[in-house]
């Protein structure tokens, strides 16, 4: 579903690799935790599989499309939630959720059914109509997850998602992601709420200073130091 190849990555004014030689294989059905602290390397890994930067180095391929040499075929397989809710603001919430639609190419019926039922699920329908600069941050974030959804993607890459949203709808989403996995559908999941990813994942990676440290089944992992947060701790410790 998911190939990350020998990827690398380093900005123009610093020496150190942002990103160095990494390699993961996400596979269809499951729900993977991408960690990292702060400065670790994980937001310029998403950014190269969603085809925003280019790797200097290495391969990424969604569902066997390589996203730089063919990210069309690449991106309509992937849905993607930001870590800073992007979203057009201009826009009505409605006209969002059929720009989405449009650009994927889903047709009247199934972007309608799919629209109706995220909206209710995340308790937007009375504000479908609404200018989305109206809609507080967590509105924003929801309608940002349901943009991403409208299209049924086989890859769901989501980066810190349950920022802003209150707890039944952080609970709504862990809900949809395990239906979504539950449905051959693979979720790519960052985030710093190291209980959830740990209660939500089948597989984890742990990214630090641009490299992978440590990647494996989550109860594999936590045999190595008794809960997930110990294991982060102790391997991302600054020296």
């Amino acid at each position: 579903m998911l190939e990350i190849v020998s990827v690398e990555k380093s900005y123009a004014k610093s020496k150190v690799k942002a990103v160095d030689n990494v390699s993961l294989k996400v596979n269809a059905g499951e729900i993977f935790g991408f960690l990292g602290p702060n400065g670790a390397g994980k937001s310029t890994t998403i950014k190269m599989v969603t085809g925003i930067l280019r790797p200097d180095y290495g391969n990424i391929r969604i569902c066997g499309h390589d996203i730089m040499r063919d990210p069309v075929n690449a991106k309509q397989n992937m849905g993607y939630v930001p870590d800073n809710h992007a979203v057009y603001d201009r826009l009505k919430g409605i006209e969002y959720l059929n720009f989405m639609g449009d650009i994927y190419g889903v047709s009247k019926s199934e972007r309608e059914d799919r629209a109706r039922k995220y909206l209710k699920m995340f308790e937007l329908e009375d504000s479908a109509n609404s200018l989305i600069k109206s809609y507080s941050h967590g509105m924003k974030q929801k309608i940002c997850i349901i943009g991403a959804l409208i299209h049924n993607p086989k890859l769901w890459i989501l980066d810190e998602p349950l920022t802003g949203l209150d707890p039944q709808s952080q609970f709504k989403l862990k809900e949809e992601m395990k239906a979504h996995a539950a449905a051959g559908n693979t979720v790519f999941f960052s985030s710093h709420v190291l209980d959830v990813v740990e209660k939500l994942c089948t597989r984890i990676a742990i990214i630090d200073k641009g490299r992978i440290v440590a990647e494996g089944q989550t109860e594999e992992l936590k045999a190595k130091g008794g809960s997930l947060e110990e294991v982060f701790l102790k391997l991302t410790a600054k020296e």
